[in-house]
């Protein structure tokens, strides 16, 4: 799963790296025969054998959402190759491996299939080209008279040769800067269904995550954290934990005291033994309680502005005023590995086994703790159990560094589930303030929109922060699609001491629960079916009006349903890609049953159907899960929720049935791993305001029902 970057090979990589693409020749001659070559590697993306498999080389972190198979699909449908012939490995941490969206290596945002999608297409045409030109010279032909297909290249008058004949002689002609690119009407395997390739290994148990790894002389170890955020270590005493068979060594380290012993059981049972005491940090006193009355405060005037359109002042009173306050917690990102990374920190490099999403700051992170350049620590990076955006922090990869530096062996830091959902930085909660202005005609004239929350991005990637504005809380607020003649959207900001973090969807999962909620209040007080007036505000033709209607027709919006049953209906748009849903619940004896989701989604063009249509669910059901029960509580500056059991995640059994529509459009791929969430919210209370006259405008659901 791992692949490493001689200093040879890096040189020629750096020598000839393009502009938006780091193109490296590898050329290796030895032959196996005298018609193949060994390998064929034009590109740092893809190496060719002699055997006729093709090696694409990964540089997006896998936790579940099929980007090794997805990026493999698009190299080989230019590179005109069988899918099952195609292989991938996971990318070094190396500059010719970086995504040009991050200028790193990093997955998140649903980046990795519009930054890297590019950029595979053009590897894998690229080395088309070259083979079929070393044909075409073979031949004495002109080249592009020659056709390519099934890893075959044919010349007029029957004349072919295979990819693995001509690796040799495509290995010694320079790699072209340009190559033509396929339009969307010749891809064979670009929006198909395929077989992921990581399939296999994650069904036979040999599928490498970070808790599967080991390594010789390798130690464990847990560490004891405040639970109040923030505080920090005021003394300890370790001489039980010390006593206890199997522990080695107790250290302090900068988030707690490390306990480290011969099994995680050992490292476990010791830390439950520490006796620590604790120094009040800068949330002492806060709670949840406060939090909401900061965030209430803030929201009666407007904030800063994010979209601005028309004179709201001057429209906001005509014809019928509605206003309405929505709330949602904060959230655990909860993914169902616990954080993890093995490190072994020597004198002069760092080696790290570790589940991340963030390669490129990991290997900064502990170049700075180890004090070794940059260029000696080695990433290898396993599969992640879930990623959420809670992998894109390196928090617990300092962790497993500081704790194997301070014991002089490799030590695998293991949390635990308390740990993971005590110490995350969390959805931040919000309150919005939505007023809108219905006219007589039952138009929407005007709408105002002020949300509070803690700042992700000063956080996360403060030099994103626009004098004091963070340019990411817009989204579905400020992206929404209805033309409105007059709006102003704004946002404050809530100074708070505890960590929030990117959390799927950020901003929008919600911003478009306050959004559309209030849309289908306004629907109502206009006297309009919920569907009719989005699309009477929507542009013929228009994605999002696309994906409306298709979803309307697949879930019989309007027709009789099942005695008890309502549906609800709900749009939001990711990164440029639209999904529109509508929830169908019932009620009986008080209790809630959400028995369908039907989703219409239009990500640009569709890569993997099946990865789609396994994705999109996916983001459903944990949007599900978070609507009904997801919370995160503070008192005194602790979270008050601690595993499953009070942080509860959606079972099997409670979960509805899913119906998934895929727009097949030409147009570019938008990525599809955060656009199915922020919609399952908004779709459910409106179909039980439909079943209830109940409206919910603050989450938990069941919280609001109880």
């Amino acid at each position: 799963m791992t692949a490493t970057l001689s200093r040879k090979d890096a040189l020629r990589l750096f020598a000839i790296a393009g502009t938006g693409f780091a193109l490296g020749v590898e050329l290796r001659p030895a032959a196996v025969d005298a018609a193949a070559a060994a390998d064929f590697s034009p590109l740092v993306w893809l190496r060719m054998h002699a055997d006729g498999t093709t090696t694409v080389v990964v540089n997006q972190s896998e936790m579940g959402q099929g980007i090794t198979t997805a990026l493999p699909m698009m190299l080989a449908d230019e590179l005109d190759v069988p899918f099952t012939s195609v292989r991938f490995e996971i990318s070094p941490t190396a500059p010719a491996y970086y995504n040009p969206f991050w200028h790193g290596i990093l997955t998140g945002g649903s980046k990795s299939t519009p930054s890297m999608g590019p950029i595979m297409r053009k590897a894998g045409a690229t080395a088309r080209a070259m083979l079929v030109a070393a044909a075409a010279q073979k031949w004495g032909v002109d080249a592009a008279t020659c056709t390519t297909a099934n890893g075959v290249v044919t010349a007029p008058g029957g004349r072919y040769a295979t990819y693995a004949s001509l690796l040799a002689a495509a290995a010694a002609l320079p790699v072209p800067a340009e190559v033509a690119l396929k339009t969307p009407d010749k891809f064979t395997i670009i929006g198909t269904r395929q077989r992921r390739l990581d399939l296999i290994p994650k069904t036979n148990g040999t599928a490498m995550y970070g808790m599967d790894v080991k390594v010789p002389g390798m130690q464990y170890a847990s560490i004891e954290k405040p639970l109040q955020i923030g505080a920090t270590v005021a003394s300890y005493d370790a001489s039980a934990a010390l006593a206890y068979p199997g522990v080695h060594k107790v250290v302090r380290v900068s988030s707690g005291i490390a306990v480290i012993g011969s099994s995680t059981w050992a490292a476990f049972k010791g830390r439950k033994l520490l006796k620590v005491t604790y120094a009040p940090g800068p949330n002492a006193g806060v709670s949840s309680t406060t939090i909401a009355a900061q965030q209430h405060a803030l929201v009666a005037t407007p904030g800063m502005v994010q979209k601005k359109v028309g004179d709201v002042d001057a429209h906001v009173a005509r014809g019928t005023v509605v206003s309405a306050i929505y709330e949602t917690p904060y959230l655990a990102h909860a993914p169902m590995e616990p954080m993890n990374t093995t490190a072994d920190v020597r004198a002069d490099r760092v080696t790290l086994w570790s589940p991340t999403q963030d390669q490129s700051a990991s290997q900064k992170i502990a170049a700075k703790i180890a004090g070794v350049p940059l260029e000696n620590v080695v990433v290898n990076t396993t599969y992640l159990g879930g990623g959420f955006g809670r992998r894109g922090e390196v928090d617990f990869v300092a962790d497993a560094v500081e704790v194997s530096k301070a014991a002089g062996v490799p030590i695998k830091l293991v949390w635990t589930r308390e740990d993971d959902i005590r110490n995350d930085p969390y959805r931040p909660g919000t309150v919005n303030a939505l007023r809108g202005a219905v006219a007589s005609d039952g138009t929407l004239v005007a709408l105002t929109h002020t949300m509070a929350s803690a700042s992700i991005t000063a956080r996360a990637v403060p030099f994103m922060m626009k004098d004091g504005f963070d340019p990411l809380t817009g989204a579905g607020m400020a992206d929404i699609p209805y033309a409105i003649p007059n709006q102003l959207m704004t946002w404050h900001r809530l100074e708070s001491a505890i960590p929030v973090g990117f959390w799927r969807a950020p901003y929008a999962n919600a911003n478009t629960f306050a959004t559309e909620s209030f849309i289908d209040e306004l629907a109502h007080a206009a006297g309009k079916d919920p569907v009719a007036f989005r699309l009477a505000m929507m542009a013929p033709g228009t994605p999002a009006r696309v994906v409306l209607e298709r979803v309307a027709k697949l879930a019989d919006w309007g027709a009789p349903l099942p005695a008890g049953h309502a549906q609800g209906v709900a749009l939001a748009q990711w990164d440029g890609g639209w999904i529109a849903m509508v929830a169908e619940a019932s009620m009986a004896s008080g209790k809630l049953k959400v028995h369908k989701l039907t989703a219409s989604v239009d990500v640009g063009q569709p890569v993997n159907i099946d990865g789609l249509e396994q994705q999109i669910p996916s983001a459903m059901v944990y949007g599900l899960s978070a609507a009904l029960t997801g919370k995160i509580t503070f008192a005194d500056g602790a979270p008050q929720q601690q595993n499953f059991n009070d942080y509860t995640v959606l079972h099997m059994a409670d979960a509805p049935a899913f119906v998934v529509d895929i727009v097949r459009s030409a147009a570019p791929s938008t990525g599809a791993g955060e656009i199915g969430t922020p919609c399952v919210a908004p779709a459910l209370t409106n179909a039980i305001f439909a079943l209830t006259k109940q409206r919910i405008r603050s989450l938990p659901i069941n919280d609001a029902l109880a």
